[in-house]
C-alpha cells in the first residue's frame, strides 16, 4: 500500500455536505476508507428482494425495523460513511439523528448487488470489512450474480469471524441478534 492510500482523499465533514447536495439530486455517495463513492441506484428487482427480506423480519421479528437506505457512520472513529439497502434495528432507533447515524443499535446490515463495475469491491471486500469494524453484528448480502446469500457474522478486531453461504432457493438462519430465518426461493425471480 503506497502512503497516499492510507490517507483519505477528503475529510469526512466535506463529504458530509457534498452528500447532502448530492442526496437532494437523486445521487447517494458513501465514504469508506477515506474514499468518496456513488452507489448504483436500484432497479426494481434489487427492490423486490429488499422488500422480501424486510418482509420476513418484519413477520419473525417485530419489535425490528429494517430501515431501508439509512446511513451509519462505519468504520474506526465512525470516519466512513456508508449507505447499505437496508439497517435492521430496533424500532426508534434513529429517531432525532441526522441522515448519517451511529451504529451503535445496528443489528444488521443489507446489500443487494447492483449490476455494476464496483459492486465486486464494495459490496464483497470493503463492505464486510467496515460494518466488521463498526461492531454490526450481520451483514447479509443477497449476491444476484452469483445466486447466493452470505452471512457475515461474529465482527471482532475489523473482520467478520463467520461466514455462510446459501445458495438462493435454500434457507438461511441469521445469527442473534438477529434470528430471523430467510426463505431465499423467491430471490431467484429477481436476478438477470
Amino acid at each position: 500500500m503506497t502512503a497516499t492510500e492510507d490517507r483519505p482523499q477528503m475529510l469526512v465533514e466535506e463529504f458530509e455536505r457534498i452528500a447532502v447536495a448530492a442526496d437532494r439530486e437523486g445521487v447517494r455517495l458513501e465514504f469508506i476508507h477515506g474514499k468518496p463513492g456513488v452507489k448504483a441506484v436500484s432497479d426494481g428487482d434489487h427492490d423486490e428482494i429488499v422488500r422480501r427480506v424486510m418482509e420476513h423480519c418484519m413477520q419473525q421479528r417485530p419489535d425490528l425495523w429494517l430501515y431501508p437506505e439509512r446511513g451509519p457512520k462505519v468504520e474506526a472513529y465512525r470516519k466512513g460513511h456508508a449507505k447499505p439497502d437496508g439497517a435492521l434495528a430496533p424500532r426508534g432507533s434513529f429517531a432525532g439523528q441526522g441522515e448519517w447515524a451511529d451504529a451503535d443499535r445496528v443489528l444488521m446490515v443489507l446489500e443487494v448487488t447492483s449490476y455494476d463495475t464496483d459492486t465486486d469491491r464494495r459490496d464483497r471486500e470493503d463492505k464486510p470489512r467496515v460494518y466488521a469494524e463498526a461492531g454490526i453484528p450481520v451483514y447479509l448480502l443477497v449476491d444476484r450474480d452469483s445466486c447466493e446469500v452470505l452471512v457475515h457474522s461474529e465482527p471482532e478486531g475489523g473482520v467478520c469471524g463467520a461466514l455462510v453461504r446459501r445458495p438462493f432457493g435454500r434457507e438461511v438462519r441469521l445469527p442473534q441478534p438477529v434470528g430471523v430465518v430467510l426463505d431465499t426461493e423467491a430471490l431467484r425471480s429477481w436476478v438477470r
